[in-house]
C-alpha cells in the first residue's frame, strides 16, 4: 500500500533519465503533469490532454506511452525517459536529435519532444524500417508544421545510419 502524505498525496519515486527522482501528487495527478509541476522536466509537452497528439510522449520502462494517460502513482517504481535524456550529459545531442536538426524536422517545436520519444522506442525495436513503418508509427502523432516528410527522412537516415558499422580509424 502506498504511503500517503498529508493531504491525500502519495510519495511517487521514479527513475528520471537516469536519475533517482521522488516528489507528492494526488491519486488523479497525471504523470505529464507530476513531470512538469513536481519535477521541472518541462520538455514533456501537453497538447490535447487525451492521447490524441503525441506531445507528451515519454518512455515507461523503455516502451513510448502517454504521459497525459498516465498517472504519477503508476510511475512509482519505473523508469521514465523523457526528452532532457536524449542529448549527453555535455549537451551533445544524441544521432535522432542531430537528423531532426539536419532535415529540419521541426518548426514550432511543440510536438518535437514527444516525436523523438516515440522514434527513440520505435528504433529501438524496428532496426531496418520501410518508409510506410515510419510514417505508421508517426500516425500517432499530429504535426502542424513539418508535413511530416523531414521527420521520416530523418528516421531513416538515423537507422541506415545504425545499420552501416562504424569505420575502423587507422593510426598514423
Amino acid at each position: 500500500m502506498k504511503h500517503l502524505h498529508h493531504e491525500g498525496r502519495h510519495a511517487v519515486s521514479l527513475e528520471l533519465n537516469g536519475v533517482p527522482r521522488r516528489g507528492l501528487a494526488e491519486s488523479r495527478t497525471l504523470l505529464s503533469d507530476f513531470l512538469r509541476h513536481e519535477l521541472g522536466a518541462t520538455g514533456t509537452h501537453v497538447g490535447c490532454e487525451h492521447g490524441v497528439c503525441g506531445a507528451c510522449t515519454v518512455r515507461i520502462d523503455g516502451v513510448a506511452a502517454r504521459a497525459c494517460l498516465t498517472l504519477a502513482v503508476q510511475a512509482d517504481g519505473r523508469r521514465i525517459d523523457t526528452v532532457e535524456g536524449l542529448a549527453g550529459a555535455d549537451g551533445t545531442l544524441n544521432d535522432l536529435q542531430q537528423a531532426f536538426r539536419r532535415h529540419h524536422a521541426l518548426q514550432c517545436g511543440f510536438c518535437t519532444a514527444g516525436i523523438l520519444m516515440s522514434c527513440m522506442d520505435f528504433l529501438g525495436r524496428v532496426s531496418e524500417p520501410s518508409e510506410q513503418e515510419v510514417r505508421d508509427m508517426l500516425s500517432g502523432h499530429l504535426c502542424r508544421c513539418t508535413g511530416y516528410a523531414p521527420i521520416v527522412a530523418a528516421v531513416l537516415e538515423v537507422a541506415a545510419q545504425r545499420q552501416t558499422p562504424p569505420k575502423e580509424k587507422i593510426d598514423a
